[in-house]
């Protein structure tokens, strides 16, 4: 209804963000990227003293508006807050009237792990079988329920900083996931390994990876990063955007200095334009800017679903 807003909180988008419509969502909104049919400008950010704020504005025809924004507050986690706090807004694309406004923190944790699992689907070996995620927080921890939801990996190896925290999130998920002492011990012999940590220096040595390995990195701490940037340059590279090889806070520090040609977007993949794997026996690298293409594909999901259900609570602005 005209002046209506709705309000979506965690506990609403977690029900709505349904795994296999989101990615579904995700292939589609990076495949209409590839053809130019998102309008995505690079991010912007506010830096405070304790933190800062990015900003991240998105549109593809038919949907509506979305315009992110979410913290960098590592002090937060002492707080027992989310290191990083976000939120949509959703825009009438033909009046610019807010439509929604969603709890994203949780969300941004699931469409990060979403994309990555689709590079997992676009450029990982097809008989890759044994997977290894390192780190220990909510991203960490929505990698694993996209992993055990959309792929059948015999083996699924967990490892962290902290023992106790390793264990306790292997033990979440049963049988199949086991937490393992050590990052080196998790990534030999994996066929996939997913980086999801806030380190500021790379916690993978490339003389860990055999032979075919896919790589995943989705962590963002400029000036570093937790990818070793020679990983990066050593294998076969797929990003969600060129956007990716801009500097911080539009991109990715580890990216600095290598040929945005050289990539592959995942759009272009889909759509059949790059190759996301050639060989059996080749390094394929996946690094994560966190775009706000994967936010209006997560919005466009939770919306149609809320609108469906009934979800959230309706208020006059």
């Amino acid at each position: 209804m005209d002046g209506e807003i709705l309000l979506l909180g965690p506990e609403d988008v977690a029900a709505l963000l349904d795994p296999a419509d989101l990615e579904a969502s995700l292939a589609a909104t990076f495949a209409a990227a590839a053809r130019g049919e998102v309008d995505a400008p690079p991010r912007s950010q506010v830096t405070l003293r304790d933190g800062g704020l990015l900003v991240m504005p998105g549109h593809r025809a038919g949907q509506p508006l979305v315009v992110k924004h979410v913290g960098l507050y590592a002090g937060n986690v002492a707080r027992g807050l989310p290191h990083h706090p976000a939120t949509i807004c959703a825009f009438d694309e033909a009046t610019g009237a807010l439509r929604a406004v969603l709890d994203a923190t949780q969300l941004t944790a699931v469409r990060t792990a979403g994309a990555a699992v689709l590079s997992i689907r676009l450029a990982a070996r097809a008989d890759a079988r044994v997977a290894a995620v390192i780190g220990t927080g909510p991203v960490a921890a929505a990698h694993l329920d996209a992993l055990t939801a959309v792929r059948d990996f015999g083996e699924i190896r967990v490892a962290g900083r902290s023992a106790d925290r390793t264990l306790a999130l292997a033990a979440r998920y049963g049988a199949g996931v086991h937490g393992v002492e050590t990052i080196e011990a998790a990534v030999r012999g994996a066929d996939v390994v997913c980086l999801c940590t806030g380190a500021a220096e790379p916690v993978v040595a490339g003389g860990w990876l055999g032979a075919g390995v896919h790589l995943t990195s989705v962590g963002y701490a400029p000036p570093g990063g937790e990818l070793d940037p020679a990983l990066a340059r050593a294998g076969r590279l797929l990003v969600e955007s060129r956007d990716a090889f801009a500097p911080p806070p539009a991109g990715c520090a580890e990216l600095a200095g290598i040929d945005p040609a050289s990539a592959a977007e995942l759009g272009e993949v889909l759509i059949g334009v790059r190759p996301g794997r050639e060989r059996d026996d080749e390094l394929t690298v996946y690094k994560s800017m966190g775009t706000v293409i994967e936010d209006v594909a997560a919005t466009a999901v939770v919306l149609e679903r809320a609108e469906a259900l009934g979800a959230g609570r309706r208020v006059r602005f």
